[in-house]
């Protein structure tokens, strides 16, 4: 599939995120569950995943 177009690529950098993060989210509840660990240390790594998303997507997006 080629996308020539920016809203496009937009599109789709934005959709494969939302999937990551879903994916991510389900494993870091799966973690809280079985290993019973704190939330403020998933807050933590849920922060910690989102800003290097946004520091490596960013140049891409502009």
């Amino acid at each position: 599939m080629v996308i020539h177009d920016t809203i496009g690529i937009s599109s789709v950098m934005i959709a494969f995120m939302c999937l990551g993060l879903a994916l991510v989210g389900g494993l870091l509840i799966i973690m809280r569950l079985r290993h019973k660990y704190h939330p403020n240390l998933i807050g933590a790594l849920i922060g910690a995943m989102l800003c290097f998303l946004l520091l490596e997507a960013l140049p891409a997006l502009t």
